[in-house]
């Protein structure tokens, strides 16, 4: 079983910043892992993935703004969060993706307001 563990969220003013970490175990460096979001009433949404060979993907409308890496020793994956808007806002989901399964962890919320 591979566990997943999001930190880092938080409130923050428009246009800040934050960084949200996750943490999970495992043969980490096999994993595709994946950041995702959810607002109250939406459905959840991929934010950003990286790959094994650290081939980024993000939504559209957090290109040039977010930025997803990973630290293979540190069993972490990171996303950088920057100019931040209130419809940022929602519970921010790292995902970890073996060969066999995908694994949830239980959510960080960000909270992008004045």
């Amino acid at each position: 079983q591979v566990q997943v563990m999001e930190s880092g969220g938080g409130l923050v003013q428009p246009g800040g910043s934050l960084r949200l970490s996750c943490i999970a175990s495992g043969f980490f460096s096999s994993y595709a892992m994946g950041w995702y979001r959810q607002a109250p009433g939406k459905q959840r949404e991929l934010v950003a993935s990286i790959t094994r060979t650290e081939t980024t993907d993000y939504t559209d409308s957090v290109e040039g703004r977010f930025t997803i890496s990973r630290d293979n020793a540190k069993k972490t994956v990171y996303l950088q969060m920057n100019s931040l808007k209130p419809e940022d806002t929602a519970g921010y989901y790292c995902k970890a993706s073996t060969l066999r399964s995908t694994y949830w962890g239980q959510g960080t919320q960000v909270t992008v307001s004045s």
